[in-house]
């Protein structure tokens, strides 16, 4: 179906071989690597998997700032319009993501109101949907974006048809976590009975009674020593090995439980739409929580009157930089794409973000592992024109809902 299949065609997209390939075709590395690849083709985040509270408060984002961002699944780059940045430039090295970006931007621009946004973009099983895209998004949209939305699967349904149904369960990582609740299935748990708590002490209980003993279940040590079993994820062979060097038996097993463990214990669950969406499959009903911080319905305004200052590209974030000016952005958001760079592409990274970086700009990242991918790795020419904010970077870490990532980092250009 090609709504939520990979696509196979690694070999042409020549962007996302060259940030992925680093090892030769016929070695172990190599075929992981190439299996991640083709993997990766399709779509992969329905949603985005960081949380966009976090990032606007560890940027400080201000009206009339330059963003740079890595697009994913469209949801952040939404959020901060809500700051009214003067520009905001989406790179992605994924077209199914730069289609998903350009999509939601037109919703925003010209579906009729909030309610309509959040009818295509929260609700499940709304067959009206994809009328909705046909009468007021799809004219506005660029033909390349909309021919892809209007592709038909081996099925006959149109791509856009997956928001009849539920669209958070499409994607490579939408179908992973359908498939989590298979094998906790299989062992006699249902995540989705954790909706039913009501309060901290309850979501605790639930994870240490029905939860955490999965992770001792054969099969799932079995699945979670294996590289590939990630893959549904987002995560590449080079983040696979930096969380299992943090677990004495080469699995990641403790590392998924200690992050499964914080998303369900560590927020309340009607304010943590990603465990929502995690155990739930789901965005939370109005009277079972919040939704994303992009469909909020206060911050809808500034978001549909501020859509027209983004611009998505199908590029890598180091190919936008070098087309612009010296000293011209103000905020960068790396999510966590320097976890599968090598020492050439990191530094190479850097040179234009420090080369294009006004004063006092910022740099936002995420890691598998908890310490900086900066460390030991980029030249000191260019680490010593930033400032590492290690004290703010933890606190805002532990705030993050999203909670499956090791460490979140702030860098600031000096003066």
């Amino acid at each position: 179906m090609t709504d939520v299949a990979p696509d196979a065609r690694l070999h042409k997209n020549r962007k996302l071989k060259n940030a992925l390939l680093q090892h030769k075709a016929l070695t172990k590395d190599g075929l992981s690597e190439r299996l991640f690849g083709m993997l990766f083709s399709g779509l992969v985040y329905p949603q985005i998997w960081e949380d966009p509270e976090v990032d606007m408060e560890a940027m400080q984002l201000a009206e009339g700032h330059s963003i740079v961002t890595i697009g994913s699944g469209g949801c952040n780059m939404l959020a901060y319009l809500s700051r009214s940045p003067s520009s905001i430039d989406v790179v992605d090295l994924n077209p199914n993501h730069v289609a998903l970006n350009r999509l939601k931007l037109a919703a925003f621009r010209h579906l009729p109101d909030h309610a309509a946004v959040v009818h295509h973009f929260a609700q499940e099983n709304t067959r009206s949907n994809s009328r909705s895209y046909d009468r007021f998004i799809a004219p506005n949209l660029d033909a390349q974006t909309r021919d892809y939305w209007n592709k038909r699967g081996v099925t006959g349904r149109r791509r856009i048809a997956a928001f009849n149904r539920n669209f958070y369960r499409t994607g490579l990582l939408g179908r992973f976590i359908g498939a989590g609740h298979i094998v906790a299935r299989l062992h006699g748990v249902k995540l989705n009975d954790i909706t039913e708590t009501r309060s901290l002490r309850e979501q605790r209980q639930f994870f240490d009674d029905r939860i955490a003993p999965l992770f001792e279940k054969p099969l799932i040590r079995w699945l979670t020593a294996r590289k590939s079993s990630l893959f549904g994820l987002g995560i590449p062979p080079q983040q696979y090995d930096e969380l299992a060097s943090m677990s004495e038996g080469g699995t990641i097993a403790p590392v998924l439980r200690h992050r499964l463990e914080k998303l369900a214990c560590h927020f309340p669950l009607k304010d943590n739409y990603f465990a929502w969406q995690a155990f739930a499959r789901r965005y939370p009903q109005p009277h079972e929580g919040t939704l994303p911080t992009y469909l909020k319905p206060e911050l809808y305004p500034a978001i549909r009157a501020n859509a027209n200052r983004v611009t998505v590209h199908h590029a890598s974030f180091t190919e936008l930089l070098a087309q612009k000016a010296a000293a011209s952005v103000d905020r960068y958001v790396l999510l966590d794409a320097q976890d599968w760079m090598n020492d050439r592409q990191l530094n190479d990274l850097w040179g234009e973000i420090t080369r294009t970086a006004a004063p006092g700009a910022r740099v936002i990242f995420r890691t598998a592992a908890e310490k900086s991918v900066l460390d030991g790795r980029l030249s000191d020419t260019l680490l010593e024109q930033w400032t590492y904010h290690a004290e703010r970077s933890s606190e805002l870490n532990k705030q993050d809902r999203s909670a499956i990532y090791g460490g979140f980092h702030i860098y600031e250009r000096k003066a």
